[in-house]
């Protein structure tokens, strides 16, 4: 007999529907645990508003809150549970005098196996199609032994089976050891985590235990709870975002020099990296290179950790690009983050919906920055690498700016970025007749050839210019260059 494939349910949350590639198995139990505060009742209230919308009969059954509180959580986010069931489980000769001073059934007040008998009552009242236990804690507290309290979870499991729900079990990891035997009874198994770094907001993820029958992607996905409920940002996976063709597309920036450095211009489809100590013009580099793709009408976003839109806009002023244009237009798109408060999940979940919605170029300004969002180098840089690579399998151009710290021949980045770089600009300061000034070249290009040769660079009013080639210095890259060309030196005035 050929196997069926199970059908799914929403679980309410568009990002998490994408990691169980459609939802939860339906018509089967799944265990949703987590510490106090995880997210948990928000998240299965999510999974609930969700099938109530689809017109499905929803029942929430809590024994650790009451329906007012429930709709006070709601309200919070903006949600409503009107038209969800919800099944108070109090003891039956609780008077109302009583009922004010204690309102949640206590573990001694009623054996397990009525308890049990009172949910299935519940449900056969009802008849819903999606279930939510809220919370498996107190249901263990009234089992004597680990042995009767696993017959009573597999006869609710039976039990939900045979009236065909899909439902979810909410267990708040009250043991001291995980509750193993849990996961051996749960089609599926999800836990929400949380904790507070040294400084800044508290980071949330998710990982999905398992799910048997059905293929989903594993590891952690980070979480955000802000009003509206939970938010799930699934982790990039570039092997799922290959886009059709191949053809190598150049996108020049209109200034010749800048394009004869690079081999005429940047490809489409790649990544490039400006390397150099912090005020050497990175960021103002990085947004001319797509001076030509935004006046083609493209679509760019500027995603800066280090700057307001205002300050932007007025650098951008001062070397007389007309950023302003192009952001009034919406072709240009800048946004100021927070390393604090943002994780890299939620960037970029933020920057595949920014590429699904047409835009073709994206700039990261700094690596620097991304870093302090995300303090572990090792998890940064394959974070980093799933990233450019999803942008580039989707003929996206990216492009990277990372600071050097140090002064002079000392210059050394915090991270080593440059093997993921399809294209690398290195920007360096130099003294010559006692002023500081830019030099600029390219130092690698997988796709093609590029100029070898090093070019002044310096900005004013009237944008940037890329000057000749340097021919009559030695040392450049050391920034200790040595003159010893015939010709007069460079005229800045």
């Amino acid at each position: 007999m050929p196997d069926t494939p199970i059908a799914t349910v929403s679980t309410g949350l568009p990002g998490l529907d994408y990691i169980l590639d459609g939802g939860y198995a339906a018509n089967r139990i799944h265990l949703i645990e987590g510490r106090p505060g995880a997210g948990k009742t928000t998240m299965a209230m999510q999974f609930l508003i969700a099938g109530q919308a689809r017109g499905e009969t929803c029942l929430y059954v809590t024994f650790s809150e009451t329906a007012h509180e429930l709709h006070s959580v709601a309200e919070s986010h903006g949600l409503s549970l009107d038209g969800i069931e919800i099944a108070e489980l109090f003891a039956p000769d609780l008077d109302p005098l009583e009922e004010q001073r204690q309102s949640i059934i206590h573990a001694a007040d009623l054996e397990l196996g009525e308890t049990v008998r009172s949910v299935m009552e519940a449900v056969i009242a009802t008849a819903p199609s999606l279930v939510v236990i809220d919370s498996l804690s107190e249901i263990r507290l009234l089992a004597q032994s680990a042995l009767y309290y696993r017959r009573e979870i597999l006869a609710l499991k039976r039990f939900f089976f045979a009236q065909r729900c899909t439902v979810l079990l909410l267990d708040d990891l009250s043991q001291p050891d995980e509750d193993l035997m849990l996961h051996s009874i749960g089609h599926g198994v999800v836990r929400l985590e949380h904790d507070a770094p040294g400084y800044g907001a508290e980071r949330r993820r998710l990982r999905v235990f398992k799910m048997r029958g059905r293929s989903f992607c594993g590891g952690y996905h980070d979480v955000v709870i802000r009003h509206g409920g939970v938010e799930v940002f699934p982790r990039l996976i570039s092997e799922a975002s290959r886009a059709p063709g191949d053809a190598q597309v150049l996108v020049p920036s209109g200034l010749a020099e800048l394009d004869a450095l690079s081999g005429g211009g940047l490809d489409r489809g790649t990544t490039t990296l400006i390397l150099g100590p912090s005020g050497a013009g990175k960021s103002t580099l990085a947004l001319r290179l797509l001076g030509d793709l935004l006046d083609r009408g493209e679509t760019a976003v500027f995603i800066s950790f280090d700057e307001t839109r205002r300050n932007f806009e007025r650098r951008a002023a001062g070397i007389g690009l007309d950023a302003q244009r192009h952001l009034d237009s919406g072709r240009l798109v800048f946004v100021a983050i927070d390393p604090a408060h943002i994780t890299p999940g939620e960037l970029a979940g933020s920057i595949r919906h920014r590429v699904a919605a047409g835009t073709t170029a994206v700039i990261l300004d700094s690596l620097s920055g991304y870093q302090h969002a995300m303090p572990d180098e090792t998890h940064l840089l394959l974070q980093l690498h799933e990233l450019v690579t999803y942008l580039n399998e989707l003929d996206v151009l990216t492009i990277l700016t990372l600071a050097q710290d140090g002064v002079g021949a000392q210059l050394r980045a915090s991270l080593d970025m440059t093997y993921l770089a399809d294209c690398v600009f290195l920007v360096r300061f130099f003294e010559a007749g006692s002023e500081i000034r830019r030099a600029i070249s390219v130092i690698k290009k997988r796709t093609g050839r590029h100029e070898r040769s090093i070019r002044e660079l310096s900005f004013d009013q009237g944008g940037i210019h890329v000057g000749t080639v340097l021919d009559g210095f030695t040392g450049m890259l050391a920034a200790v260059p040595v003159y010893a060309g015939r010709t007069p030196l460079l005229d800045i005035a």
